[in-house]
Formats: structure tokens, sequence, C-alpha cells
């Protein structure tokens, strides 16, 4: 067994967890969240509100244990804290600006760039700071990335996007004789 799925999870107390048919169900104060149960995997909950996942056969993949713990874990905090990625819009001209369920962009290009804000992201902008938040830690996640990817900093000015705990390495350029 993997050394995160001995520690388990600890859910908090307005959280409940629940295993139906194959499917794990962790409701919370933000929402709702399933996710499907490995064949090979077993949840057990003990005394105190602690959730642990084990093997149900000797299974040459024990990581999977500790790959369905973080997951719980993931949830059981979007449901009860939420998750909020912030990306740093750097650049002179370079804006954004949420139009009802469109983010839309200026980002140096000859058009704007519009993306469809995904179900289950709230975005907010304010001063070249762009937040998404929401209960499901892959979805913020994907989102922001996919954000990121339309214009990455670049290493000489550090134009573009940029997540707020990045630090981007600035070059030099050239230089005069």
């Amino acid at each position: 067994m993997s050394r995160i799925a001995k520690k388990g999870v600890t859910l908090p107390a307005k959280t409940e967890l629940t295993v139906a048919s194959g499917v794990i169900t962790v409701k919370g104060a933000k929402g709702t969240l399933t996710r499907a149960l490995p064949e090979t995997l077993e949840i057990k909950t003990e005394e105190g509100g602690m959730i642990m996942v084990s093997n149900t056969v000797e299974n040459p993949n024990k990581s999977s244990a500790g790959t369905l713990t973080s997951h719980i874990n993931n949830m059981v905090t979007g449901v009860s804290v939420g998750f909020l990625k912030k990306l740093i819009l750097e650049g002179v001209g370079y804006k954004a600006e949420v139009k009802g369920k469109e983010l839309v962009m200026a980002l140096g290009f000859s058009h704007p760039v519009k993306v469809t804000i995904s179900e289950g992201i709230t975005v907010t902008v304010e001063k070249g700071i762009v937040s998404m938040s929401g209960i499901d830690k892959d979805k913020v996640g994907q989102f922001a990335a996919y954000i990121r990817d339309l214009k990455k900093p670049e290493p000489y000015k550090g134009k573009g996007f940029r997540y707020d705990t990045e630090v981007i390495r600035r070059k030099q350029g050239k230089k005069s004789v």
C-alpha cells in the first residue's frame, strides 16, 4: 500500500461521503462531486470521520490506492473549501474581461480571443488578474492551463499569462558593444 493511502482522508464536519454501485459521491457546502470507484479498491470509514482506501485483491499496481486517496482528498477539499487559480496578464495593450459566459481577451493578435467558460467554473477579472474558482480541481486547473497556453509568458519582457506563484526567468537580450 502506498504512503498516501496509509494516511487516509479526514472528513470535515458538514461533508458526507457515500459509495454506491461503484460510484463515490461527496456532498458538501459548495456542491456535489462524483467519481468512479475501481473494482480492485475498496473504501472503509473508520471512527472520527477517517476514510481509508485499500486494495481488495493483491494488486500489482498498489499505487492506485494512493491515487484514489488523493482524488478523494481533492473532492473533499473542493466541496468544503473550493479551489482557486490566479493568472496575471502582463503586457501593454493586453486585457481581459468577462462578458456573459465568455472570457474575451486582447492578446496582441489582430482579433479578440473569446473562450467559453466551462460549466462549474467562476471567472473574475480585475486589473490584469484573472481568477478562476470552482469545486473540481481538475476542471479549474485544466481551464487555467488552457488560458495560459493562449499567450505564454516570454522571457525577454515577461509579456503574457503567468500564474501568480510562477517566476519567469528573464533573459538579458541584445547588448550593444
